[in-house]
């Protein structure tokens, strides 16, 4: 069979197995043994089994045990509550306060724990309540969460970005500090359409004189939740950027920190670290089966000449490269409806990256468009992930179409932030250009 046969068979394969619901990391792996044994020979399996020892031997994968058990212990430490309970001090009388505050907590906690699905919980069962109980319009309080949860796929420290790092064998401290300034433009237009919109219809965000207010001593006391955050963020991000350790030892140093943050609350008990192991352990293990299965995948793709195919297939072409990234990108917003973002790296980015190379654009760049784009597709009915998240914090009184409602504006200010990180790649690029002076 023809490389581009074999190019639409595996593609054309993988969609159909995809759409019945069966596991991903199946899915990758089984057709990697069908169509080496079919296309290739059977004793091209060991190709495979290559595979799986290079992804053990990986030292760079060992960050994303780290960061998640950071993010665990910080999750049941009671940081997050606090500095829910800090923001509404200091923005709950405004108009859209509430709101504001919610996207400045995902931030901290994008910093923090890079954990979507943490984030969109934590702040459904936190501020989507008060925010509804203060009269804030539903659709603005659900987009608002949603949104704001997916920081945390661009901000650092990210999972997804150490996964992309390794598969696209680029520097992981670069990637991880190049997120920086797109997370927080990203944030700035969510906080300035919360402004915009609450000037313009009151009636959306609207604020509450009626309470009393709190005094500045009692304001500035509670800034006080944000000192355990802030140095936890900038033990690891710092020690990344000024080169005093590397992304996986920076992971274990926040790891250390979460302990001590956890212990201060006297929350550090034996419970809470064997629970915290035990989502760990879940979490890791789904990642690594998956980046096994796209390993192997990938691997037998390139072997009987479907990336070769593809490439051809761009080289061929007479559009512009700017085109061509578009349609990678909507491939992306497409695949993020249906698959988790692991998932879509460990099968994409070997597949884009030498288009990615072919056209010339800057492969760091590249990645935070990724993410952005992801992060697009996370917000994306029917099947956005966050979607899901949120939808076990509604109360009764609001539907999955008042989400769907809500996160519209979101989704068009991701593609703002999108558009703006394409035509100035200087904002994704210039703190990665000064690591390495």
């Amino acid at each position: 069979m023809s490389s581009t046969g074999i190019l639409i068979l595996m593609f054309g394969g993988l969609t159909v197995f995809l759409l019945t619901g069966l596991p991903v990391a199946f899915v990758l792996g089984g057709l990697s043994v069908l169509f080496t044994v079919l296309f290739w020979d059977a004793n091209a399996l060991i190709i495979l089994i290559l595979q799986i020892f290079d992804t053990m031997r990986s030292e760079a994968l060992l960050a994303i045990p780290l960061y998640i058990f950071m993010a665990v212990v910080l999750q049941r430490s009671g940081v997050i509550e606090d500095l829910y309970r800090a923001m509404e001090l200091w923005f709950g009388r405004l108009k859209g306060g509430l709101a504001i505050g919610t996207v400045i907590i995902c931030v901290v906690m994008a910093a923090m724990t890079g954990v979507v699905g943490a984030a969109v919980t934590a702040m459904g069962i936190l501020a989507l309540p008060e925010m509804l109980r203060r009269g804030y319009d539903p659709k603005l309080a659900t987009g608002t969460i949603c949104a704001s949860g997916t920081l945390g796929i661009l901000i650092p420290p990210s999972v997804l970005t150490i996964v992309y790092s390794v598969t696209a064998q680029v520097s992981i401290g670069k990637m991880l500090i190049a997120g920086i300034v797109p997370g927080i433009l990203l944030a700035s237009l969510y906080i300035a359409y919360i402004m915009l919109a609450a000037w313009l219809k009151p009636e959306l965000a609207p604020s509450v004189s009626g309470l009393p207010r709190a005094s500045l001593r009692k304001r500035l006391a509670s800034l006080k939740t944000l000192v355990l955050p802030t140095a936890i963020i900038v033990m690891v991000l710092g020690s990344i950027f000024f080169g005093i350790a590397t992304p996986t030892e920076a992971a274990a140093v926040g790891v250390l920190g979460a302990c001590v943050a956890a212990a201060m609350r006297r929350h550090l008990t034996l419970s809470m670290l064997t629970e915290s192991s035990g989502v760990t352990l879940k979490s890791t293990a789904m990642i690594l089966w998956i980046t096994i299965g796209a390993k192997a995948y990938v691997a037998i793709f390139t072997g009987l000449g479907g990336a070769d195919a593809l490439l051809g297939t761009i080289q061929s072409l007479d559009v512009s490269p700017y085109l061509v990234l578009a349609v990678m990108m909507l491939i992306l917003v497409f695949l993020g409806t249906v698959l988790d973002e692991i998932g879509i790296i460990l099968l994409t980015v070997p597949v884009f990256l030498p288009v990615v190379r072919f056209l010339g654009f800057d492969e760091i760049w590249f990645g935070v468009l990724y993410a952005l784009t992801i992060q697009m597709g996370y917000i994306s009915p029917p099947f956005g992930y966050t979607l899901f998240y949120i939808k076990s914090t509604l109360p009764k009184n609001v539907g999955m179409g008042t989400v769907y409602q809500g996160i519209l504006p979101f989704f068009l200010l991701q593609m703002v932030g999108l558009l703006i990180c394409v035509a100035f790649p200087q904002l994704v690029t210039f703190l990665p250009a000064l690591m390495g002076r």
